[in-house]
């Protein structure tokens, strides 16, 4: 069946090229590498990265989800990227979900515990949001999160991502099932 609208983001586009490497005041926001596996381990020990991205992992199956970082980008289906500060991992910031023909995208985003307070996911989300509206060319970026993950409510509106509603008993959690808020940047919102 044709498809009567037009592609907007053109295949191609990311696994034309290498993915970058962006810099935000002392954050390096790279592309993932196998090395990166025991701290990935160590993040989704963490409490709270457990309770909001419903998962753990041992070593094999963060060398398998890292392998999966690179397969995405290589099949346009998503764009991820580690933070690290001071030779340290800090985070995690990407896009869990693209859409090219639709030039949009879902963010997704944790920090670890020794580097929380510091404005890292809002900055780190801001620069891979912005990137992907100048250099890729996307139109739309959206984000969800638990109504009661009120933290990642304030690094929504921190990174300028509007509330536009709440989406009823949409996420299951360990605890059950969960409304869902429901942000978005466009292209042309600015910062």
């Amino acid at each position: 069946m044709p498809d009567l609208s037009p592609t907007v983001v053109p295949a191609g586009q990311l696994c034309g090229e290498i993915q970058p490497r962006l810099k935000v005041d002392e954050l390096l926001i790279r592309p993932w590498q196998s090395a990166d596996a025991a701290n990935v381990v160590e993040a989704y020990n963490d409490p709270a990265i457990q309770k909001w991205h419903v998962r753990s992992m041992t070593e094999p199956e963060a060398l398998a989800w890292l392998t999966s970082r690179m397969d995405h980008w290589a099949a346009e289906t998503g764009a991820d990227w580690a933070i690290v500060g001071r030779g340290e991992l800090w985070g995690r910031v990407g896009l869990r979900a693209l859409d090219l023909s639709e030039a949009t995208g879902e963010a997704a985003y944790w920090v670890l515990p020794s580097a929380r307070g510091r404005n890292v996911a809002p900055r780190a989300l801001c620069a891979v949001t912005t990137w992907m509206f100048t250099h890729v060319g996307l139109h739309r970026i959206e984000l969800m999160h638990s109504t009661a993950n009120e933290a990642s409510c304030r690094v929504a509106h921190k990174a300028g991502y509007a509330l536009e509603g709440t989406k009823r008993r949409s996420g299951l959690f360990a605890d059950g099932w969960h409304d869902m808020h429901l942000h978005a940047r466009l292209r042309d919102d600015g910062a």
